[in-house]
Parts: structure tokens; sequence; C-alpha cells
């Protein structure tokens, strides 16, 4: 009996499943919203470009043309996605326009699977009581069901839902007489309609991550000091200048097996903790070499952004990226200005940061604060419990790292 795979998502991980999938033997089928392949790379700022040399962000079968420099852009990203689906032949398992609304699991009892030890009572992939059934809603508002054996989420965490502060009656949006969207509906927008966009307005953004950083230079870009882009931000970061901290590759000090012995991992065993901790003037050095670099090369301390925690912090959470080339520039010209808030309201004019009188007087406010990645997957199921088994709860029963099951899970 031919066994069907659902694969939710065509992204990089959903194009790794189907192909994985296929070699396996089964039939897959992926659902992918958008009308297109390529995931969160479909849609970006105009500026952005791969934050990971191209030699650790690729393919293990399909390497990248040797013509493409080293941090690609999101045309030459989207470009080699699109000539690996190509190369495999996985886009004839694809229905794009289409949206999964909800999935379901039916034949066995939501109790009788709260006890289970092992998925299916067994611990194998496919169980013989029960299938999955995927709700799915295609473009032209028509809806379909489709039963298959095992289903592969692909959902990603940067898109869909976003991630909107809350706000005390009277001091949210509602008080504002311009306008509030988050980056997800500005990188919507082609490059030339989200320049009109902002073109003669105060725009303030809320965030100081890379999307927000980004957002804050084509804005400014666009108006200049006349119409300066303000950005609110809370915490600040440790951004790269370059990936060669004083002519050192950054993956000489960080991206490699001795690396991996300066940090203290959970379960690592008495030997490889006593040999962090021996070793820790080794990674103290190595967060002073880079961070000295950053201030020699960034204004960090003219505009009091020097962050009070440590590189390694920064880098061991996988949140290293580069600094917009103009951003300073534009900062120097007063097309941009940086106001460090720990919270804010909105008013009738603009924005009013905590311990302030005066506000950042705005047309439009933009939220680049993330989005909900756990709200997104628990959403998925039509079964709460199913949600919360995978996310919801610190007592969740798969508490997945990073939202991945390893290979040896049961």
């Amino acid at each position: 009996m031919e066994r069907k795979v659902a694969v939710v998502g065509a992204g990089l991980s959903g194009l790794i499943a189907c192909k994985y999938v296929v070699s396996k033997g089964y039939k897959p089928i992926v659902f992918e919203a958008k009308s297109s392949l390529g995931g969160v790379w479909t849609k970006t700022v105009e500026t952005t470009k791969l934050q990971t040399a191209k030699q650790l962000y690729h393919f293990t079968d399909f390497p990248w043309p040797e013509s493409v420099p080293d941090f690609p852009d999101q045309d030459q990203v989207l470009a080699y996605i699109q000539s690996y689906a190509r190369h495999f032949d996985l886009q004839k398992h694809i229905r794009f326009n289409t949206k999964v609304v909800s999935i379901s699991y039916e034949g066995v009892d939501e109790e009788e699977i709260k006890a289970w030890g092992m998925w299916g009572g067994t611990g194998e992939a496919f169980s013989k009581k029960g299938k999955w059934n995927i709700a799915v809603e295609n473009s032209d508002s028509s809806s379909e069901v489709h039963q298959v054996d095992f289903v592969i989420l692909c959902l990603g965490r940067f898109s869909e839902v976003p991630n909107i502060p809350e706000f005390p009656p009277g001091n949210g949006p509602e008080a504002f007489q311009g306008e509030v969207i988050h980056a997800n509906e500005y990188v919507a927008m082609d490059y030339r309609k989200a320049a009109d966009f902002v073109k003669g307005k105060r725009v303030t953004i809320v965030g100081f991550q890379k999307f927000a950083l980004d957002i804050a230079a084509e804005c400014a870009a666009v108006n200049g000091k006349e119409n300066p882009c303000t950005v609110l931000y809370k915490t600040p970061h440790w951004f790269m200048p370059d990936f060669m901290p004083w002519g050192v590759p950054l993956a000489l000090l960080y991206l490699n097996r001795f690396a991996e012995l300066l940090v203290q991992k959970p379960g690592q065993g008495f030997l490889l903790s006593v040999l962090s901790t021996l070793l820790s003037p080794v990674r103290w050095s190595f967060c002073k070499f880079v961070e000295s670099h950053i201030k020699r090369k960034l204004p960090l301390e003219k505009y009091g952004i020097v962050p009070k925690h440590s590189f390694l912090e920064e880098i061991s959470s996988c949140s290293i990226v580069t600094m917009p080339e103009n951003f300073f520039d534009l900062a120097d010209k007063g097309s941009i200005v940086l106001k460090k808030a720990d919270g804010f309201r909105f008013c009738k004019e603009g924005v009013v940061a905590n311990g302030e009188a005066e506000p950042a007087k705005s047309d439009l406010v933009l939220f680049a604060t993330g989005f909900r990645g756990e709200q997104k997957l628990r959403d998925i199921f039509a079964s709460r419990s199913f949600g919360e088994l995978i996310t919801g709860s610190p007592s969740a029963i798969v508490p997945l790292y990073r939202y991945t099951l390893t290979r040896n899970w049961h």
C-alpha cells in the first residue's frame, strides 16, 4: 500500500523533507500557501542578503554556483532554492496557493493518545490505528480535506502570526491618528510600492533587530532628514560590520569543534564541564577580541548603543547579523534617529517613550517585533490537545529543540 505523506510549507525545510520522502519510496504532497516556493525568501526588504556565508548555508547535495558571492542577495538565494527544486523534480509534488487551515487525527481517542509512551503505541512512524486529515483552502476559496499517513510541519517561525505588543486601554494603536502596520505587511509589498508607501511620512520603527534596521535604512533613504525615521528600541545588540574581526575569519573563532568546548551544554558530563570552565579565559578573550573590532568599526559609543551583554550571548543564540552598510551614514545626516526606551504608549501625534513628555511625532508606526512561532504551530491543530503536546506549556510532552525532532525520537 502506498504511503502518503503531507509536507506543510515549501521553503527550505519543506523541499528537503519532500526530497527525503521521495527517496524513501513514499508519496509526498506539499501544501504551500503562496504562489511560489522559497518560504521567507520570497518576500524581503530590498537590501536583504544572506547573513551566513554560503559555504555554511547550502544543500549538501547541491552546491552553490561558483559565480555567486559569499553573501548572496535575496534574488540569488531564491534562484538557488528554485534550482534545487527543479534539479530534483520536486515542483510536481507541490500544491501552490493551498493554505492548510486545520490538521486533525482520526481513528483514535485523544485520551488514548495521551497515554501512549510512544507514537501510535508502537513507535512506528505509520500507525495502523489512525490517519491524519489535512483541511486546506485554495486561492478560489474552495476547500478540500486530504487524508494522509504522516505529516511533516515545515511552517517556519518568521511569518503569518506577528508579535504585536499589548497596551493598556487607551494607550494602544487606537489612540493614534496615523497608520500602524507590522513589518510582515511591509515586506509583502514590492520594492517600488514599499518606497511609495513610506514616502513623505514620518516613520517610527519599533524594534532593534536586523528587520528593523534594514527597513529603517530604506525609509531614511526615501525620506531623508526632512522626514527622519525614528528607531525605538529597548535592548541594543552586537551587529557585525563584517565577518573578519581584525582580519581573522569569525568562523575560525567560533564555527569549529574547538569553539564547542568553550560553551557549557546541558548533559555534557563532568569532564567536558570542567574543560569548558578551564577554557573560560579563552572564551572571554575571543569575545573581547570581536567586541573591540565592532566598536572600532561602528560608532556604537557615539550613539550610546553598546550592548551590556557579551558577544558570546549573541552568537550562541544565532543572532549575529550585519549592520546595513549605510545605516550610520544616514544617522549622521539626521535621516535616522535612535531612541532608547523600556516602553512606550501611543498618543494622537505618535508614540511617547516612557519617562518622556513629548511624543515622537509620526505618520506611520511599524512594528518590527518578530513573530509568534509557537502560536502558529499550535493553532494549526484542530485539537487543542495536539497543540499542547508540542508547545504551549512548560510541561509539553514534546518540547522540541528549535521545533525539530531528532531521528532517534520515539
